[in-house]
């Protein structure tokens, strides 16, 4: 069996995410992505806007209607969402003969070498880089690396929450998420809808 872990904040989860899980899905023939949503990453020091549940509940939504797509809490709880960590739960829940798969930006992955013990990340994964128009990297010795070209990243998720906060409905999110977002009042978006914004 092939899986990818696929962590994230997801704070929210939009279209993007779940664009470059069924790319790399299709791509290299993954049977089921981990959708990991992060209580307390450690390159991210500003707590998350949305409480945990709530994001693990987006995530939940965004999943569904696709039998490859798994939400996980594996880095749920107060201690840090260290990547080997996560990395060592799946690899315990697998048969040896499974293959990890990692998904990351080319951003993050340009950073590898200062993540926290990030040359047994390196051993235990082959990663799947998403690569962003003008980011450049060097993959580390021994890195077994598969690029994932040409998956359209429009938006942020810090942009789109700035588009509810200010009361619209931004398109990139999907429909459930939405709705929950709305019935949760999160992101300071309020009942009372704006269309999209012109342009979004």
């Amino acid at each position: 069996m092939k899986t990818a872990i696929f962590g994230g904040t997801f704070d929210p989860i939009h279209c993007a995410h779940l664009a470059i899980a069924r790319e790399a899905a299709a791509r290299f023939a993954l049977d089921r992505v981990l959708f990991v949503v992060a209580a307390n990453p450690p390159h991210k020091p500003r707590a998350s806007v949305a409480p945990y549940e709530d994001r693990y509940r987006m995530v939940e939504l965004a999943c569904q209607g696709d039998p490859r797509f798994e939400p996980s809490r594996l880095e749920a709880g107060p201690e840090r969402s260290y990547s080997i960590n996560t990395i060592c739960r799946v690899r315990s829940m697998q048969d040896p003969s499974d293959e990890l798969y990692f998904i990351i930006g080319s951003d993050a992955f340009a950073d590898i070498r200062s993540w926290h013990r990030w040359e047994d990340v390196v051993r235990s994964v082959d990663f799947i880089v998403v690569t962003r128009p003008g980011c450049r990297y060097s993959a580390p010795p021994g890195a077994r690396v598969h690029r994932l070209d040409n998956v359209e990243l429009p938006v942020s998720s810090s942009e789109i929450r700035r588009r509810l906060a200010a009361g619209f409905s931004p398109p990139e999110l999907p429909p459930a998420v939405l709705d929950y977002i709305r019935e949760r009042g999160l992101y300071g978006h309020s009942a009372h809808i704006r269309p999209p914004a012109p342009g979004a």
